[in-house]
């Protein structure tokens, strides 16, 4: 019951904080054009590319619940890595138009409406503010990835803040299209990181915080084991990960044995909390192609 009733909570966050932020980025992007700000205009691309992050992790918080079909025997979770590689890509051409703006802005200099910019600045740290503060409890990894992006998002605007009060007083032009073009460069240098990571799962690479070798040495410990080989360990979605291997047991282990040997290696591997567990079993002697 508590489980269900977090589950819901964590939908109902994540979908409050997505219509927030959805709403915010189509004031922004008006707003930023209005104030004749690239730095509002940046962060709005910004925020346009969470918006999708926090849509998809909404539907796929809700579509969680959905047990495996025939199409999908493993459910829903590698949805998510579509989600984080959309994402990924509108950030990106986002950015190489926010960049271009700025550097335009850098050769031809122009005022900004400082008081719209405060105006949209103090906004901006309010509604991504109450959106970081409502997701900022949460439990599931969508909940502390999308909280991490909102309190960026809020620094962001702090910076805008901050910007805006300076050309204010000093009427600085050059001050805007220079914070568009910092808070760009974080924006990609987070997102190409991110779309490695989202590249090398779609790939199936090993997750870099397991050791394969170690969990192999973990498992030849075992009673009744004598090698180890053909282990497979890759992971759907960034979080939960799949194993499978090939154990070789004693010539003369018997089916109640392995019965026992395979509930210990499954007890060994509980601390690295995989998923799906795919155990095949094999004795002296046995051939196998894949040894």
């Amino acid at each position: 019951m508590s489980h269900n009733h977090h589950h819901h909570s964590a939908s109902k966050n994540l979908g409050l904080a997505f219509f927030l932020n959805l709403a915010f980025t189509i004031l922004e992007l008006v707003g930023g054009y209005w104030v004749n700000s690239v730095a509002i205009i940046s962060d709005a691309i910004h925020d346009l590319g969470d918006s999708i992050s926090l849509g998809f992790s909404w539907l796929m918080e809700r579509k969680a619940k959905s047990a495996p079909t025939k199409r999908f025997s493993f459910g829903y979770r590698r949805f998510s890595l579509l989600g984080a590689l959309i994402n990924s890509i509108i950030l990106i051409l986002g950015s190489v138009f926010v960049i271009k703006e700025a550097i335009d802005r850098l050769i031809s200099p122009e005022i900004p409406d400082a008081k719209g910019m405060l105006i949209f600045a103090v906004f901006g740290v309010a509604v991504n503010g109450y959106a970081a503060w409502k997701l900022s409890g949460g439990k599931t990894l969508n909940e502390k990835v999308i909280t991490w992006h909102l309190l960026e998002d809020v620094l962001g605007w702090v910076a805008v803040l901050i910007a805006s009060i300076a050309i204010y007083f000093w009427e600085i032009p050059l001050l805007d299209p220079i914070l568009s073009l910092a808070i760009t460069a974080f924006i990609l240098w987070n997102v190409i990181k991110r779309l490695k990571e989202t590249i090398l799962i779609f790939l199936q690479s090993q997750p870099a915080e397991i050791d394969r070798k170690k969990v192999e040495k973990e498992l030849l410990e075992i009673a009744g084991i004598c090698s180890v080989h053909h282990t497979h360990i890759w992971s759907l979605d960034g979080e939960r990960h799949v194993f499978s291997t090939h154990l070789k047991l004693k010539k003369e282990t018997v089916l109640e044995e392995i019965t026992t040997i395979k509930q210990e290696v499954k007890k060994r591997l509980e601390k690295f909390h995989f998923e799906h567990i795919t155990l095949e079993t094999e004795l002296e002697g046995d051939p196998c192609e894949f040894e």
